[in-house]
């Protein structure tokens, strides 16, 4: 998401100018994906993990909760407004409030993260293709959302991974966080 508006619609936003763009997605990746593989895998290798896949509902919150702090140190970077676009700092809060609420819910119900995560990125084009609508790039990028979404669903229930109410769940929480936060900031 954060490549597609820093460098396919370029226009959405204007700090950082396009050439220091790169270090919008160096943060991105070192928060959202480098520190939280690495602290499951130290959760794996200190044995309170049974396994990397987290497919039991009592293996996914310790790794959920440590995603949504370096989640939240990433929000913090990216809310700094004056190096950073607001756009930015809006979709990394709503990063680390999907991914809290699913923390929280994983707590007694095992829902989608999966879906939060395409229900999220969906909904977060739709908007931005709305606000945008004479953009084919946006409109690309949002049938593909829509293709992969469908796809990504699909494989959760045929891997038995998750129960149809689990994966519902999970595409409108994804939907909904970002809806609310898009209604919160147009209001404003």
């Amino acid at each position: 998401m954060f490549y597609i508006v820093c460098y396919q619609v370029p226009e959405l936003i204007v700090r950082p100018s396009l050439p220091d763009r790169w270090v919008v997605l160096a943060v991105v990746f070192v928060f959202t994906f480098l520190l939280p593989t690495l602290g499951t895998g130290v959760l794996y290798w200190f044995g309170q993990l049974d396994s990397l896949l987290l497919r039991e509902r009592a293996q996914r919150p310790l790794p959920l909760l440590l995603a949504a702090f370096s989640f939240g140190m990433a929000a913090t970077v990216l809310t700094q407004r004056s190096i950073f676009d607001v756009l930015l700092g809006q979709m990394m809060v709503g990063m680390v409030l999907t991914v809290f609420l699913t923390f929280l819910i994983s707590l007694s119900w095992k829902i989608s993260a999966h879906g939060v995560g395409v229900g999220g990125a969906g909904t977060l084009l739709l908007l931005l293709y709305l606000n945008t609508p004479h953009s084919p790039v946006l409109l690309w990028w949002l049938l593909g959302a829509v293709v992969v979404a469908g796809a990504v669903l699909s494989a959760r229930l045929v891997l038995a991974a998750h129960t149809p109410a689990q994966v519902w769940a999970g595409l409108a929480l994804g939907a909904g966080v970002v809806l609310g936060i898009g209604i919160g900031v147009s209001s404003t």
